[in-house]
């Protein structure tokens, strides 16, 4: 099957950090374009960071210097850490490819079925 699977949410307080995984299976993400997404209730889908195929890396500007996106090609992995976590960064989380290469993702993609992460005030 092809899969994305995130493991890594939970709840943390105002400050904290945590790590977010995105494992993929059924293809190799590596060599693709892709990123972390969120979604909080009520709200539209945004991103988060995002990987384009020449390597470069973006990020929202509300996590940029708090979050780093990162890849591990041996494990097929997509990782997101978070620190100086904050309540606005409570959403689900989730990771997708980008076959167009424009960091927004769309259904064609494949994407995770997310992860939430709480922050508490």
């Amino acid at each position: 099957q092809v899969q994305l699977v995130e493991s890594g949410g939970g709840l943390v307080q105002t400050g904290g950090s945590l790590r977010l995984s995105c494992t993929a299976s059924g293809f190799t993400f590596d060599y693709l374009a892709g990123g972390w997404f969120r979604q909080a209730p009520g709200k539209e889908r945004e991103g988060v960071s995002c990987f384009r195929n020449d390597g470069s890396r973006y990020y929202r500007d509300s996590v940029r210097g708090r979050f780093t996106i990162s890849r591990d090609n041996a494990n097929n992995a997509v990782y997101l850490q978070m620190n100086s976590l904050k309540p606005e960064d409570t959403a689900a989380y989730y990771c997708a490819t980008d076959l167009h290469d424009n960091c927004v993702p769309d259904d064609g993609d494949y994407w995770g079925r997310g992860t939430q992460v709480i922050v508490s005030s």
